[in-house]
């Protein structure tokens, strides 16, 4: 009897203990950091699917579909004077200096004149990303370059213009930076009616919806895997409702002439927004939308607030069709991961790593892999800023604030007792890697 109590104690014990260990708690222990050093090796060797990218040389004008205004603001660590910028290009080209002067970054122009000589076509990108362990980088760009390899940069093409057809003299008067932007939506758009052999917009309201399917068609057939908006430069992004009906007339009375009111104008706008929306859905193409704060002196960001979309996102019309919040929503990450409870709604990591230096980016990746790790996606963001800056030193500060930061917040996650190291290696391999290709549908690796 004695031992029968002795055994059942000993077991309530065992099972107290077992309770305990496995209780999480609210501080990270000593072990952090020896934690830390046992997963960044493992995370660094997980080839990484970038979700969002701008890749291209600086002469390019193809790598957006837009343009910074002259003299933007820059956030501190995304100004030309980072030193981590030299340790990049130490990193990808063996660059000798510390520093970015004008003297020494001769050598760092030089180096890479001749590397693309020496690997001719599309070797040279894809050679940069071999070296920071990329397989696949989605190309956020108005048209695709030859000297970019469609096997492993994935095309995401742009589909704000069709939302400005009409005159748009009193959008690009609104302020300096819309005067940099807006031409080049009408830019886009004629490129786009050149690609279906449209030398003016069509008389009637239907056939413009039908020559913007056809765009979307054929833009999926050349390749592309999903549409992207940056529809927060232009307007703010609260969408109303408006009736096929109420977007025909206003096109009817515009479509050969006249300005309509800003009123008109977004009227309309949100009815072609719809629209792509559901396109999207029927043609299984994602729908990538900037949620983030932007460049210029005039972004509004309270306007461009990413909760602004959520009657969007959780309207039951759009259920097939699969959105991806780019950048995060950043700086208002911790309610974006809330709208990630739609099952078709998933986030973007990028530009927070580059914005944010690793031990605060840490916190943002923290937060979502505490709330839902699976609907999380990792982004570089990179973008050639000028001949020496280019794609290539953002691709490796992307790749390397993320993998540093993704460690640590595991680390932490691990020593508090939220997850196992096996589990940690799991989630580390979904936002890297797994979850932004499921989303493709065998379109990309």
């Amino acid at each position: 009897m004695q031992l029968a109590i002795r055994g059942l104690l000993l077991a309530a014990v065992i099972a107290v203990s077992s309770f305990s260990a496995a209780q999480a708690r609210p501080f990270p222990g000593p072990d952090v950091q020896q934690i830390y050093q046992r997963l960044l090796p493992q995370i660094e060797k997980i080839p990484a699917f970038d979700h969002h990218a701008h890749p291209g040389y600086a002469d390019d004008p193809d790598v957006d579909a837009m343009a910074a205004p002259p003299n933007a603001s820059e956030a501190l660590r995304t100004r030309d004077d980072n030193p981590e910028l030299a340790v990049a290009a130490k990193a990808l080209f063996g660059y000798p200096y510390t520093d970015l002067t004008p003297e020494h970054a001769k050598w760092l122009l030089d180096k890479k004149t001749e590397l693309k000589k020496q690997l001719a076509g599309t070797a040279y990108f894809n050679s940069i990303l071999d070296k920071i362990n990329i397989e696949s980088s989605v190309a956020n760009r108005a048209m695709m370059p030859d000297y970019l390899d469609k096997a492993r940069f994935p095309w995401v093409f742009f589909a704000d213009s069709f939302m400005w057809p009409f005159n748009n003299e009193r959008e690009t008067a609104r302020n300096a930076d819309e005067g940099v932007f807006i031409p080049l939506q009408e830019k886009m758009l004629h490129r786009w009616m050149q690609q279906e052999s449209i030398s003016k917009l069509p008389a009637m309201f239907a056939d413009y919806l039908k020559f913007i399917s056809q765009v979307l068609e054929e833009n999926s057939k050349r390749g592309g895997i999903a549409m992207k908006f940056e529809v927060a430069y232009f307007r703010p992004t609260t969408f109303s409702d408006p009736s096929r009906a109420q977007a025909e007339d206003i096109y009817q009375r515009y479509v050969t002439g006249g300005i309509p009111t800003e009123r008109e104008y977004r009227s309309f706008q949100d009815f072609i927004f719809r629209y792509l929306v559901t396109e999207g859905g029927r043609l299984h193409l994602p729908v990538h939308i900037h949620t983030a704060v932007g460049i210029g002196d005039y972004f509004n960001l309270s306007q461009s607030n990413i909760m602004n979309l959520e009657s969007v996102l959780r309207d039951p019309r759009y259920a097939s069709t699969t959105f991806v919040m780019i950048h995060g929503g950043y700086p208002l990450e911790r309610e974006a991961i809330w709208l990630a409870a739609m099952k078709n709604v998933y986030l973007d990591s990028s530009f927070g790593e580059l914005a944010q230096y690793p031990s605060a980016f840490k916190e943002t990746l923290k937060m979502w892999l505490e709330t839902f790790p699976d609907k999380i996606t990792f982004g570089t963001d990179c973008f050639p800023y000028n001949q020496v800056l280019g794609a290539e030193e953002s691709y490796w500060l992307g790749v390397q604030s993320s993998r540093t930061a993704l460690a640590a917040a595991l680390a932490e996650m691990v020593s508090e007792n939220e997850i196992t190291e096996a589990r940690a290696l799991e989630l580390a391999h979904a936002y890297l890697h797994d979850t932004a290709v499921k989303l493709y549908e065998g379109r990309v690796h």
